[in-house]
């Protein structure tokens, strides 16, 4: 499946990513800490789908951290109803997930994964409910967080900037989804003049679960090369 026609790709060299010409200093640094990359569409839903797709990948083999994340998401369907939203709204997605997780859990097939994630109505779906738990952590953590968003209105700009799909992902957007599922990201950024990459762990201090590739308001997933 080639990255063009799929929503998450097979995995690929991270040299896919250079240019054909002579790699900048970020792409040597790039390459000397990653080994690969898998791309994910630019259809202003990347961050939500690599986010779970990248978390999922990372616990595949760990049972008791799959039935966790189980656990977490099923409680969520909770908080979204005790937070006022119609359950008619979001059950549909919150079943979508679990599901997901379950046929991940049943099998352990990376094959599978990526097959549930190009499927676009299970793979919007997945990112549909990834997005009201985003709004809801945000709004019930409203004193916090408002002073990150620049809307005049905490309500509106969750209900126009992070449950729309196909809307751009913030950083306040990922603190909040990191906080909701517990889940530790790291994200490396491309973007600013400096020779080198600029490093991003949420929240700090903690042992990233997944790694993902910024550029060009734009995120792919990344695989660390072993440490010797």
């Amino acid at each position: 499946m080639e990255a063009g026609d799929s929503l998450v790709s097979s995995k690929e060299d991270i040299s896919s990513l250079f240019p054909a010409q002579t790699p900048s200093a970020k792409h040597t640094d790039l390459s000397s800490q990653h080994c690969s990359v898998r791309t994910v569409r630019g259809d202003g839903n990347c961050f939500y789908r690599a986010f779970c797709f990248a978390y999922l990948e990372s616990v595949l083999h760990n049972a008791r951290s799959l039935q966790r994340f189980k656990n977490r998401i099923i409680q969520s369907g909770k908080v979204l109803a005790s937070a006022g939203f119609d359950e008619s709204s979001f059950k549909h997605h919150l079943n979508t997930v679990v599901s997901v997780v379950e046929q991940c859990q049943a099998d352990e097939q990376e094959n599978t994964l990526v097959r549930l994630f190009n499927d676009q109505v299970t793979s919007d779906s997945v990112v549909q409910y990834l997005r009201l738990l985003t709004s809801v952590h945000l709004q019930n953590h409203a004193d916090f967080f408002c002073n990150f968003v620049e809307a005049p209105d905490l309500q509106v700009y969750c209900r126009q900037e992070v449950e729309a799909m196909a809307m751009e992902c913030d950083h306040v957007d990922i603190l909040a989804l990191s906080q909701a599922l517990d889940i530790c990201i790291h994200i490396v950024s491309m973007e600013g003049d400096e020779q080198q990459l600029t490093h991003h762990i949420i929240p700090e201090g903690s042992e990233p679960s997944l790694h993902l590739l910024y550029q060009t308001s734009h995120y792919n997933i990344l695989y660390p090369r072993a440490q010797l």
